[in-house]
């Protein structure tokens, strides 16, 4: 077979082009010799010594906002802290400490140095996390697994978690849930029947419920807020505008209100609520949220910094400052919260807080019960008369 010329040149082409790509085992690199060059032009040991670096290398992201030092925490650990882990693996019990990454859980668990065993376990906090650890709902600020058929109620936990808490030893227990949507009352008899319990085999302890809104059915509100508690919590999380933005959009900021507003009516002596700064809220908008929760009787108001849990939840607008949870605290107190916390750290359970609703609450216990005494002394008096 006889080829053209335009053939064989074109045949050549490509035998020079394979040729060229081949590369044997005696080859050498040709990155190797300008990776040398880049090595040897760059600066030297000296220059990294006296800081004559030229260029710095930044790994991760630059425009994002680094963390502050003061919202660097230490590795929990301690005694306390121990013995509270090893108690709720073998009650089974979940805590939104550990499902929500809380930065405060060696805080909380961890009472004070120098404590006995039930000294610890007096000044530790734990906020049990009732119904599972699996939500309804996806708020786009939360770490905590989220399904929309998650497993089906636990029908012995509020009877478990009633006899573990009263042998626990604590003198005010925060009790959460994730959201059920699935359930027809939004879990709110198993809620209130939890608490029942606790007052049941241990009526010294404060009860606080940390609820979700039903779905804004009232009726449910209710029912746990008679159920016996102490304080009735429910976050709003947020300014108005930025609600639709940061919670799951089944979760209304006049839906909360109305939760919070509903709680005290029924007769709840105390009622709380938490925001997150750092989400892109303003000073206006935080303003008008917290004219909002006074109008709805709301007690106590906690601040904190939002902080990410994962990439694949929303980013920090920005870190505030602590001078301005400072400022914030003065400005509620000044509108007449009963109590405020506020810091870069402080979560909704934070336990800074609960001691003193603790005190709060049995002040107005005594308080009432002074009452009463006066009150039957002069019926008393006035049926002697």
């Amino acid at each position: 077979m006889h080829l053209s010329t335009p053939q064989v040149q074109s045949a050549l082409r490509v035998a020079r082009a394979a040729r060229a790509h081949v590369r044997c085992l005696a080859t050498p690199s040709s990155s190797k010799g300008s990776f040398s060059q880049i090595l040897a032009d760059g600066p030297s040991l000296d220059d990294f010594i006296a800081d004559r670096v030229p260029e710095r290398v930044v790994l991760g992201n630059k425009n994002a906002p680094r963390l502050p030092s003061y919202l660097k925490t230490t590795i929990p650990k301690g005694a306390s802290f121990a013995r509270i882990k090893k108690d709720l693996r073998g009650l089974n019990l979940h805590t939104v400490c550990e499902e929500a990454r809380c930065p405060n859980i060696g805080d909380c668990w961890g009472g004070k140095e120098g404590m006995s065993e039930a000294e610890g376990k007096k000044a530790a906090t734990a906020t049990i996390m009732l119904m599972g650890d699996t939500c309804t709902r996806g708020c786009r600020f939360c770490s905590v697994k989220t399904s929309r058929t998650p497993p089906p109620l636990d029908p012995h936990e509020p009877e478990n978690t009633a006899e573990a808490i009263s042998r626990w030893g604590l003198g005010y227990i925060v009790l959460t849930s994730v959201d059920r949507d699935d359930l027809a009352d939004g879990g709110a008899h198993h809620f209130a029947e939890t608490i029942m319990k606790i007052k049941q085999k241990a009526p010294q302890i404060l009860v606080e419920a940390l609820t979700g809104d039903f779905a804004g059915n009232l009726e449910h509100v209710g029912l746990v807020a008679k159920s016996g508690l102490d304080v009735y919590a429910h976050n709003i999380e947020t300014v108005e505008a930025l609600t639709p933005f940061v919670r799951d959009r089944r979760a209304k900021f006049r839906q909360s209100l109305q939760v919070l507003e509903h709680a005290k009516k029924s007769g709840v002596r105390v009622t709380k609520t938490s925001m997150m700064l750092g989400v892109g809220e303003n000073e206006d908008q935080i303003m008008d949220a917290l004219r909002e929760l006074r109008k709805s009787d709301v007690d106590v108001v906690t601040f904190g910094q939002y902080m990410r849990p994962t990439k694949r939840h929303m980013k920090v607008d920005r870190y505030v400052e602590p001078a301005e949870f400072d400022r914030w605290k003065q400005v509620a107190e000044d509108m007449g919260f009963l109590y405020v916390a506020s810091g870069p750290l402080v979560r909704s359970s934070y336990k800074a807080g609960e001691f003193y609703i603790e005190n709060v609450l049995r002040g107005k216990s005594a308080e009432r019960r002074t009452k009463t005494l006066v009150a039957d002394k002069a019926l008393e008096t006035n049926a002697q008369s």
